[in-house]
């Protein structure tokens, strides 16, 4: 929104980029000047879209197939991952 690529979260196409399997990721880049810390990015998708568990996951395991990082350190990652969302 800050970028002005859509004009509201509600208009964002998340939740299809989602269903096409597209490597989507949630992020904060410099929040004291765009706003939204992560958390927060998160919790306002969360609520907009009103995505499941299985959608938040696939998010978060989806930041990690993106960063650039040594492939232990992203399964070590991922498998945090997958251990809060099991619980």
């Amino acid at each position: 929104m800050c970028l002005r690529a859509v004009d509201t979260l509600a208009d964002h196409p998340l939740p299809v980029m989602l269903d096409e399997g597209l490597l989507v990721t949630v992020n904060s880049d410099d929040p004291p000047y765009f706003g939204g810390y992560i958390d927060a990015n998160y919790a306002a998708i969360r609520e907009q879209f009103q995505l499941t568990p299985g959608q938040l996951e696939t998010l978060a395991l989806n930041s990690f197939d993106a960063a650039f990082i040594d492939d232990s350190r992203r399964q070590a990652w991922k498998q945090e991952v997958r251990g809060a969302f099991a619980g």
